[in-house]
């Protein structure tokens, strides 16, 4: 059998007859969620962190982040002691048949390289704790070739036995406990049948319910997960451009996206416009592949043009606030609503909402923005931006409303009650709401006062010659870097 080998059924003989010991180094998004699923399939579970406040607040049941469904999974699993929390990793690795390292590898700002420090001390660490076999998984995302590295850190600490296995993550915010119990498939890379079998076991409570499972290499297993956020990423910024060619055609990018998704090669998801992709995951890992590309001499030009055309389009995007705001955002108030990267998530790592409000900001612009969730960083401390307490404050003497989250909550606004606190230069002009998410009724919007702009289609003769500027004003007006 190769290392290529797909199984959808278990590997017979399961090693473990009672409960898989699991440790997990990093309670940051991936491997909180992920330790607290594995407990909810039947591990024993402990998750080490350097963060002592963090630790003690997750050991009180508190959840540092916003994830739906996750803190009921949490407080359930704790009640059944199933799941703990320390900072203390000489505890926790010794009696593990499995550890996971899930710290995070951002990118290098000055190579754009992954940068995998986190990963080599953890790696360096687990080594000096093993007491017998064990099997080291890395759940970071990691460039090809990582985990070779993590197994000759290890085995120049040890000589105790160990393998060392890749099990790449595909997890989305805001559905994460969904996607980890019913995950399109679980890809695990080993090179041991000991460590397969073991990895095997974990996962049979979601493989016996026939959850594909495939077997790879090491390489191979690292390699799937750059590939599939590169592709995903790809779907991203074609559909964006087409929705810039439906808008100049008559065409309507939501019924192009909807006759292309009915196609089973092509399929649905990440077929919406928007303001470009952002997050934690996408921008990082399309650098991270293009930088490993490079320094195997190999260049790959489809991802380059996806991470440059990424870019222009929070430059569009920028330009088309500028449109309707006759020229120049300078000195004028932005109303903003969303600041997290997608719903359902306050993660505003990478958002795309907050690249165009650093544009407007770096034009002359005051922000007023609204999220549900989303907070700015702190380390952002940004006079001109104001966080307003609800959606419709953000109109208040506002010159345009944007929306740039795709939050359920912003259909249900009193947008009558925006429209008339708009700025009062706007008395006998259209008042501009631009929609860069599409979730909104036109219609609805119209009648509340405002002059509705989409992406990816045109509702008047107006937006029409506003587009036409576009291109114009990203060249003219995005400040330089």
């Amino acid at each position: 059998m190769n290392n290529d080998t797909v199984i959808l059924n278990p590997l017979p003989q399961s090693p473990a007859a009672q409960p898989l010991n699991i440790t997990m180094v990093g309670t940051g998004y991936v491997g909180l969620v992920t330790g607290i699923c594995l407990a909810e399939l039947g591990a024993i579970v402990t998750c080490v962190d350097l963060s002592a406040p963090k630790i003690a607040a997750l050991n009180q049941g508190e959840i540092p982040i916003f994830e739906p469904g996750l803190q009921p999974l949490l407080l359930k699993n704790q009640q059944q002691k199933k799941i703990s929390f320390t900072t203390d990793l000489s505890t926790a690795v010794p009696h593990a048949d499995i550890v996971f390292i899930a710290v995070g590898t951002p990118t290098d700002p000055q190579t754009g390289e992954a940068n995998l420090q986190f990963v080599f001390d953890a790696a360096e660490e687990i080594g000096r704790c093993i007491t017998s076999y064990t099997v080291i998984v890395t759940k970071s995302t990691v460039p090809v070739g990582t985990n070779r590295k993590i197994k000759e850190c290890i085995r120049a600490v040890t000589d105790v036995p160990f393998d060392v296995a890749s099990n790449p993550e595909f997890l989305r915010e805001g559905s994460a406990v969904y996607d980890f119990m019913h995950p399109d498939r679980v890809i695990i890379g080993t090179e041991t049948p000991r460590a397969q079998a073991l990895m095997t076991c974990l996962y049979d409570p979601l493989c016996d319910e026939g959850i594909p499972r495939m077997r790879t290499g090491l390489e191979t297993a690292e390699m799937i997960k750059y590939g599939a956020n590169a592709f995903l990423a790809t779907k991203i910024g074609f559909i964006n451009e087409l929705a810039d060619l439906c808008e100049v055609t008559g065409a309507d990018v939501r019924e192009v996206a909807k006759g292309m998704g009915m196609d089973k090669r092509i399929g649905r998801a990440f077929l919406q416009t928007g303001p470009g992709y952002g997050g934690s995951c996408f921008p990082k890992d399309t650098l991270a592949l293009q930088k490993t590309a490079e320094n195997h001499d190999i260049s790959l030009k489809i991802v380059t043009q996806v991470i440059a055309a990424n870019k222009q389009r929070f430059d569009n995007m920028f330009a088309r606030i500028v449109a309707v705001c006759d020229g120049t955002v300078t000195d004028k108030i932005i109303g903003i609503l969303g600041l997290t990267f997608k719903a359902n998530t306050d993660d505003t790592r990478e958002s795309p909402a907050m690249e165009i409000i650093q544009r407007l900001l770096d034009a002359g612009a005051y922000i007023q923005a609204f999220d549900p969730k989303g907070t700015v960083p702190q380390e952002e401390n940004i006079s001109a931006l104001t966080v307003m307490p609800t959606g419709e404050a953000v109109a208040q003497k506002a010159h345009a409303v944007v929306v740039l989250t795709e939050w359920a909550a912003f259909t249900t606004l009193d947008f009558s009650k925006m429209c008339a606190s708009l700025s009062s230069t706007l008395l006998d002009k259209e008042k501009p709401l631009l929609d860069f998410r599409n979730i909104l009724d036109p219609e609805m919007i119209r009648q509340a006062g405002f002059r509705y702009i989409p992406l990816g289609y045109t509702v008047d003769p107006l937006h029409h010659a506003q587009i036409a500027l576009v291109n114009t004003l990203e060249k003219r007006d995005v400040p330089e870097d």
